[in-house]
């Protein structure tokens, strides 16, 4: 595998294998399997700052999806390994924000990027709330820092 850029509080949340069936009528991977892959990663940013799903959920709060992005920067067609790699770029008094980055295994090439801004909800009021701080604390040592 080439080396991969180098992003200092990023870690793999994600590797694969590129299969015909995620590919579109054009022969690259569609659009959906893009959002599968780092919805699959955005699990692990959680886990990876020491933050159990059972965690989230505690006194009937979640964490829920308000905001996603994704840029394609470089095609990627079957047979290609990918990695993705998150960094958390933001936490506030409701929100948190990571950002994932895809990359052909075998080039380093960077393919694709997802942002994405999860608020801390209140499951029986329907309505945001604020992020516990214990879940806050282990968020914040890991924010990237960016330029």
């Amino acid at each position: 595998m080439s080396e991969l850029p180098d992003w200092s509080n990023s870690f793999v949340t994600y590797r694969g294998i590129v299969l015909p069936k995620h590919c579109d009528h054009f022969g690259h991977l569609n659009v959906r399997y893009y959002a599968h892959f780092f919805d699959d990663g955005g699990f692990q940013m959680w886990h990876h700052a020491g933050i159990k799903q059972s965690d989230l959920a505690k006194n009937g709060m979640g964490a829920v999806v308000a905001n996603i992005s994704i840029d394609f920067i470089h095609e990627i067609t079957a047979g290609l390994p990918v990695v993705v790699k998150g960094a958390w770029t933001k936490v506030g008094s409701k929100s948190a924000s990571h950002e994932q980055r895809m990359y052909n295994a075998d080039t380093g090439d960077h393919c694709a990027s997802q942002t994405t801004v999860e608020v801390f909800f209140d499951m029986q009021k329907r309505q945001s709330a604020p992020m516990p701080k214990n879940i806050r604390e282990k968020i914040e040592p890991l924010l990237e820092v960016r330029d």
